[in-house]
Formats: structure tokens, sequence, C-alpha cells
């Protein structure tokens, strides 16, 4: 039976359509038409994949842009195809060939494990955790070889401009499996020419050349720390940076409790340089789970770095999560109380001082990189504190190192044990 979708794509659009490959990058104006572009592919795909239950998914940054926008779009293009369900509850829709698209969130990676997947289409992928796609969805894809569609509007030198450098390799080398394209708004004629020029009196340059010429280079608006780190890396300062067993390594931790906890390594030294010298994240396991991480470095340690909130005893156990810790070996100092603002600043004194290991830091920093003031879209303006994403914690947890390598007070709960006792990180 032949069903016909209510999609009318444009020439470029259709010409995406037929190119894709297997890893596929698109880069996107504002306005392009992205999440209608992804939501009919994907119900090609869903239709005419010849294994059996096809599994597609769409991936969001968060679940409510995947209910607010996609779920909505896909429900009108889907909804004309006989013996199709929609499942509100799961933002899922089965098809009567046994496919499925699931919409689904970045927001906790975890989540999404043990999953297959023939396809995946990423909506926004500068926005969302790196780690959906390198430690959830690349094996979901595996078994049944399937593909990955990378699609957004650029927000600085992030995993997503990553991703394009990579694609733009692999075809010069030949490879038939990668696809990439750019769609500036100038090339397009999607967005009227008029719409533009009004944009423009609006908008800053930087604001118009990312969003409608897809710049990867115009800085971050609102960012906290795009420029100071853009600064290291014309300085040279991410780069590779070893573990000196001659000092202790220092942790600043951001502590999850049902989402993601971060964990940065620093060592500092005379003179007032602070190596950068390693980072880690996970979520949805204990703090027994971060204990073996640290033994697994087999680093040298010092100070462990938390905030206030880890002496606050949990419900269940009775124990705080500093307690805790002390019984698996961390002996944590908590961090003076400080307003984020206030952090933030201390952070930003920070990071002149500091040289980052571009390969091992690579996710914190990108998370440095995007971090920003929340955008209040009905009065047009900046909050005044931050947005609060998947950056949210490495930036708490590099909050907290530049508060505690800051202050010189001494607030243990047990006697902390460091390699070198005589050594103060704290007298530079």
């Amino acid at each position: 039976m032949e069903v016909k979708i209510p999609y009318k794509p444009r020439v470029i659009q259709a010409e995406m359509h037929k190119e894709l490959k297997r890893w596929n990058v698109l880069v996107m104006h504002r306005r392009f038409g992205k999440t209608v572009w992804l939501i009919n592919h994907a119900i090609k795909v869903a239709l005419t994949c010849e294994l059996p239950r096809p599994r597609v998914a769409i991936v969001a940054p968060t679940f409510t842009q995947a209910k607010r926008i996609a779920w909505d779009y896909i429900k009108f293009y889907a909804g004309v195809i006989p013996g199709v369900t929609f499942n509100e509850t799961e933002l899922r829709v089965d098809f009567p060939n046994g496919g499925r698209i699931m919409l689904l969130s970045a927001e906790n990676p975890d989540a999404l494990r043990g999953i297959y997947l023939d396809a995946c289409f990423f909506d926004e992928f500068g926005m969302q955790n790196p780690r959906v796609w390198g430690e959830v969805v690349r094996p979901a894809l595996s078994d049944r070889q399937g593909s990955a569609t990378f699609l957004g509007t650029p927000a600085g030198h992030n995993h997503f401009f990553d991703m394009l450098q990579i694609a733009k390799s692999q075809v010069e080398e030949g490879s038939d499996d990668w696809y990439w394209k750019i769609c500036k708004a100038s090339e397009t004629g999607i967005v009227k020419q008029e719409e533009l020029d009004a944009a423009k009196t609006t908008m800053s340059e930087q604001q118009y050349e990312q969003e409608f010429e897809c710049s990867f280079t115009a800085a971050i608006v609102g960012a906290y720390y795009g420029k100071l780190i853009a600064g290291l890396d014309d300085e040279g300062r991410i780069t590779r940076v070893p573990y000196d067993p001659a000092y202790p390594v220092h942790t600043a931790w951001d502590l999850g409790v049902n989402d993601s906890t971060a964990i940065w390594f620093a060592q500092v030294f005379r003179g007032g340089a602070i190596n950068i010298i390693d980072y880690y994240e996970n979520g949805g396991v204990g703090l027994d789970h971060y204990a073996d991480i640290l033994r697994q470095k087999d680093y040298t340690y010092g100070d462990h770095l938390a905030p206030h909130d880890i002496e606050v005893r949990e419900l269940g156990s009775g124990k705080s999560r500093l307690e805790t810790a002390y019984t698996l070996g961390i002996r944590f100092r908590v961090v003076p109380k400080m307003k984020i603002v206030d952090g933030i600043n201390a952070a930003r004194v920070m990071i002149p001082k500091c040289y980052f290991d571009a390969d091992k830091t690579a996710i914190g920093l990108d998370c440095l990189r995007q971090y920003r003031q929340e955008w209040d879209d009905k009065r047009k303006t900046f909050r005044d504190h931050p947005r609060h994403d998947y950056t949210s914690h490495a930036a708490d947890a590099f909050r907290y190192l530049a508060v505690g390598l800051q202050s010189r007070e001494v607030m243990h709960k047990a006697p902390q044990q460091t390699a070198l006792n005589e050594y103060n990180p704290f007298a530079l």
C-alpha cells in the first residue's frame, strides 16, 4: 500500500535525503527546518529498513525539547500512516511493519543503555552531552550496523565541530561511509533576504554569523569561559600535560545524586602554574565506583575538594556522603560556601594560570566552553545565573576547584593524608 506523507522538501533538503551515508554531519542555519527534515527521514528509515523490528532514535538535548518540538511534528507526519500508534508517555511511535521511532533525551545518558538501533538522529548535537554518542549510541548501532546523523547549528569549537572535522577528513581520504554538508542562510534561500536583513539589525555580528551563517569561530554568546579558553588554545596551553609524580594531584568534585558526577584532577606548582591533567564523569553509580577510579588512576593524591552539600545526611542511610566517602578512603575537604557568581569569577581568575591535557580533559573542556548564562526568551536578555544542562556538572566541579585552591582555610573533618606531608599546595 502506498502512503503519502504531507512533506514537501525543498530542493536542498531533498538532495540531502538522497546523499546520506552511514555517518552524516549536517550543519544547518536557524530556521532551515532541520527537525522536520530529520523526522521525515527517520520515518522513511523505520518503514523501509529490511531488518526485523527496526529501531530509530531521535535524540534531543532535553526531554522538554523532545516533547515540545519533535513530538508534535512526528504525530503530524506519521499520523497519516494506517495502523500507526503513538505512546504519549514514552514518546514512542510504532508502525505496522514492526518499526519504531523513539524520542529520547540526552540529559541522562545512562538511561539510554540496553537498546539496539538501526539509525539515530541527534537534533542539536552540539548542545548534548557527548557521552551519549560514545558510550551509549555508538555501541547500540554496532550489531545491526546502524547509521547516525548529527545535526545542529554551531556553538563554538565543541564536539559538534570535532565531528565535522572527522567527517571532512574521512571524505577527503575517500571514505564512502561519511557525508557532511554546511547549509548557510545566504546560500539556501530558505529564509527570505528581507528577514535576514531584519535579523542583522537586532542581532550582534557574532550571533548572526553563528546562527545564520554557520560559523564555528564566532564566540558563544553568554559563555562564561569561552574567550578565556580560546586564549589558552592560542597560547598552546591546551596540549599534552603529563602527570608529575613529584606533586600531589588535587581533585574537585560535583557529586550528582540522580545525575552525573564530575571530577577534575589538578596539580599545583610553585610559582602559580596549575596543570589540569585529567577529567572523569559518570552517572548512576555510587561513591564506591569513584573510589575505584581514583585507585585505578594511580595518582598520588592531595586534597579532594567537594561542595558543602556533601555534609547533608541522606534519608535512607542516615549518613552524609562525606562520611560514606571517608569509609572508602576518600577524605574530602569542603570548600567554602560561595555565591555562584563569585565562584565563576574565581574560575575566571584561575583559567589563565592553567594548562589542560588536550586528550584527557577534552570532555570537561568542551563543557567549560559551552557553559553559559540562562537566556530569558520573554525579556530577550540573559538572566544572572547559569543555564543548567550537561555542561553544569563539569563547570560546577571546576568552580569548586578554583574556590578550593583559592582558599587557605583548613576545613578537614578528619586528618588529611598526602604523599608529601610537608607539601602545602596553597603556599605559592
